[in-house]
């Protein structure tokens, strides 16, 4: 394994940002860009998920706010690190792609276990705010 390379990793970022705001729909884009998270509501359900670079996918209920569970997942070898914009990219990629797959291999938390609940639900009113004021989702 090669040292730290601050340069390298900055490259690997923008390299990362960019593939993310290929795959993502621009409103995505926008909140991700905005607030750090990506979030995704399976098409028909009565929850979403916010998507946390390094952190576990937290599963709230959209009509209540209700943080439900947090979902830890790992895309990577315990020896690397994906650039934050990969490991966003790659939960929401499995989550719109196979939900159920994920959950099931997911090692299910408490909420609070890794993110603090007040933190989750001021995540939760900055995006209501937001997805409530923007004209058709900030674009």
């Amino acid at each position: 394994m090669r040292g730290y390379d601050a340069a390298r990793e900055r490259r690997a970022e923008q390299r990362a940002r960019a593939l993310l705001r290929s795959c993502v729909p621009d409103e995505a884009w926008t909140i991700y860009e905005r607030f750090g998270f990506l979030y995704a509501q399976p098409r028909g359900r009565d929850y979403a998920y916010l998507i946390y670079p390094y952190k576990p996918l937290v599963a709230y209920r959209t009509d209540t706010r209700e943080l439900l569970g947090e979902y830890c997942v790992r895309f990577n070898p315990a020896d690397a690190r994906l650039p934050p914009a990969d490991d966003v990219l790659a939960k929401w990629l499995a989550v719109t792609a196979d939900e159920r797959g994920l959950i099931a291999t997911a090692n299910v938390a408490a909420i609070g276990s890794q993110l603090e609940p007040a933190r989750l639900r001021r995540d939760l009113d900055r995006l209501a705010d937001w997805l409530r004021t923007e004209p058709a989702g900030g674009e």
